[in-house]
């Protein structure tokens, strides 16, 4: 007997649901979000594993290269098109989108993607670094602006090697002001440094590969578009 196995992800479980060639649901299960827990209940059933579906989400990539290394068929399912066929089911549970999940790969109404490398998904953890800093950095930024703005001070069009000096002057001689922006300057500050420690990681990394440098030839295209392309 052919089984066609859906996975439901989450933090801490994952629900199984597996179904027969005939569409019936033989089995039914709970087990921990680790590799070498699915595949040591998978390998209990009876029956021929036809293939095994997940969701493509923040888990799914390390438990397919667990589940496929182990020598099981494992299907990476497009998030959009599995979260609109299961929208469309009464019941809304871990165990009904699992059931959902195995319907959709035993009827082939899935959309498969790549599961990328390790190699592609440490840059891309490096290039999401690299921007949540600069994000909390830049929202330091508004932060300044805006708490000074209710006092009819304005910091103005400025380049950032010249922000901390501007708010300093804005608030020279207001104790309060400079107790509130005091903290968040040094808060930017060390941010800044990170951000410059990081950006270097990122122009070296885009330096070492032969694809990002031929990128980067043409005029526009930097060290974080050409590892994002990449």
């Amino acid at each position: 007997m052919r089984l066609f196995i859906g996975l439901d992800v989450s933090l801490a479980k994952t629900a199984i649901c597996v179904i027969s060639e005939h569409g019936q649901i033989v089995r039914e299960a709970e087990a921990r979000s680790e590799p070498e827990m699915l595949v040591s209940w998978l390998r209990q059933l009876d029956g021929a594993i036809a293939a095994i579906g997940l969701e493509a989400g923040p888990l799914s990539q390390w438990l397919y290269r667990g589940l496929t290394s182990a020598g099981l068929d494992v299907v990476l399912m497009e998030t959009r098109q599995v979260k609109g066929a299961l929208r469309a089911m009464p019941i809304k549970t871990d165990r009904r989108d699992a059931e959902g999940i195995a319907r959709l790969l035993h009827l082939g109404w899935f959309r498969p993607v790549h599961c990328k490398s390790i190699s592609a998904q440490e840059v891309r953890a490096v290039l999401g670094a690299r921007k949540a800093i600069q994000q909390g950095m830049m929202a330091l930024e508004l932060s300044l602006r805006g708490l000074l703005r209710n006092f009819g001070l304005k910091v103005g069009a400025i380049s950032r090697g010249r922000f901390d000096l501007r708010i300093r002057e804005l608030t020279n001689g207001n104790a309060m002001l400079e107790a509130a922006t005091e903290p968040m300057l040094r808060a930017r500050a060390s941010l800044r440094q990170e951000l410059a420690g990081i950006e270097r990681c990122v122009r070296q990394l885009a330096q070492e590969d032969p694809v990002c440098r031929r990128l980067m030839s043409m005029p526009g295209i930097g060290s974080v578009v050409a590892l994002t392309f990449r």
